[in-house]
């Protein structure tokens, strides 16, 4: 009996992540959850994006809405520039404007330093394309 405990907290470990790290509202509430592989869900668990290895981003009938190039460029379809995502965390618009910040324990903030949200576990640059550039239902 003593091996198969800590055998079962061992797989319940490796398990739980590889599931979906949960997209919380500033209330905590469940906004929806992106999965490791990039896949966008909502609250009730339906797909509506994915965002890709090589930075495309997707609605959830696999057309291109946008891109996120390796430099922290956000892009649409057309390739215009929306806004940055900047290595310490903040986002900008095409104007270069601060307009968030996405903090190393996943709070994402406005320009204001108002909490929007929370995405802990989330890769930055995901997080800011769901809070601040692509509206994904």
């Amino acid at each position: 009996m003593k091996i198969f405990i800590p055998a079962f907290v061992i797989f319940n470990c490796l398990v739980f992540s590889m599931f979906a790290q949960t997209i919380k509202n500033n209330n905590y509430g469940t906004k929806g959850y992106i999965k490791p592989d990039g896949t966008i869900q909502n609250s009730s668990y339906s797909t509506v994006g994915y965002i890709k290895e090589n930075g495309t981003i997707q609605d959830k009938n696999y057309s291109t809405i946008g891109y996120i190039k390796s430099d922290g460029t956000i892009q649409n379809s057309s390739y215009s520039t929306v806004g940055y995502f900047k290595p310490d965390g903040r986002v900008q618009n095409s104007s270069y404007a601060t307009i968030g910040y996405i903090k190393e324990d996943g709070t994402v903030q406005n320009s204001n330093y108002s909490t929007l949200g929370y995405a802990k576990g989330v890769k930055k640059e995901w997080a800011a394309v769901v809070f601040f550039f692509f509206v994904l239902e």
